[in-house]
């Protein structure tokens, strides 16, 4: 088997921390959708990545883990713990996807964001909901680029502020891939369609 080109490799950060306030303070890692953890589901999405980190929530057997520091300062601090922890003996690969853990349709999206970005011209790809809205937490980011907003003090930091200019390619969320889980209604629209 010929091994990939670094343009073409990627790495994953899983963000999975959060309070859950708006489920109770439910975890929301472990909540089973379709019979599996949304954990569960996000790991399976990013199969194909060269490595994977999960930043925040419980932790899996085999599988990188860290956590922001502070804990609870942030999507863009968690991305920068996982990026961290991606480089940790090893080069990293030219792209980066960030998945938020909340995202059951995970599996469908990622490819789509993976095959739309071009690391070799620094170009990312996100998903792009319905209303137009970029997904931060479902995208494919030049590593490098990535890692260079990543440098300095995130905490508190908005993902949408950190890689605000990045050049990123639209993916159009004709289907509803996006939709995420964040309140119970969610969860049960998620059950009802997935079972």
């Amino acid at each position: 088997m010929t091994p990939l080109s670094p343009a073409a490799r990627w790495d994953a950060v899983i963000v999975a921390g959060g309070r859950g306030s708006r489920l109770g303070g439910e975890s929301k890692p472990d909540l089973v959708v379709g019979g599996r953890s949304l954990l569960d589901r996000a790991v399976e999405a990013v199969a194909g990545a060269e490595a994977v980190v999960v930043v925040g929530g419980p932790r899996r057997d085999g599988l990188r883990w860290t956590v922001e520091d502070p804990p609870g300062s942030g999507p863009a601090a968690a991305l920068a713990a996982g990026l961290a922890s991606l480089a940790i003996d090893r080069e990293p690969a030219g792209l980066t996807v960030v998945l938020g853990v909340d995202t059951p349709r995970a599996t469908e999206a990622v490819p789509l964001v993976v095959g739309a970005a071009d690391a070799s011209s620094g170009v990312g790809a996100w998903i792009v909901d319905a209303e137009g809205v970029p997904q931060y937490l479902l995208a494919a980011y030049p590593t490098d680029a990535l890692a260079g907003r990543c440098g300095g003090d995130t905490t508190g930091l908005s993902l949408r502020r950190l890689v605000a200019g990045l050049p990123m390619r639209e993916v159009d969320d004709a289907d509803g891939l996006a939709k995420d889980l964040d309140t119970w209604d969610d969860a049960q629209f998620w059950k009802e369609r997935l079972g």
